[in-house]
């Protein structure tokens, strides 16, 4: 479970699994969890983030995307 960023309070990881899906992020705060897909940028779930939250959060993804896609590619391999 390779851990890409430490933001503030988030963690952001992928799990070492999951490179048959595409590439996404998941992020940790406490017990609330969030899983975005990278391309194109999009929530795909989340416990116990508020809505506000989870904008700010994206916007760190947004911000460092090329980081955690380079992290990807790097881990998994770049998809064809």
């Amino acid at each position: 479970m390779p851990t890409i960023l430490r933001i503030g309070p988030y963690r952001f990881y992928f799990f070492s699994n999951e490179g048959d899906e595409s590439p996404h992020i998941h992020v940790d705060r406490d017990d609330a969890t969030l899983k975005a897909w990278l391309e194109p940028l999009e929530l795909a779930r989340s416990r116990g983030f508020r809505a506000k939250e989870i904008n700010v959060i994206l916007g760190i993804i947004t911000d460092n995307r090329s980081t955690l896609l380079e992290a990807w590619n790097d881990y998994f391999g770049t998809r064809n």
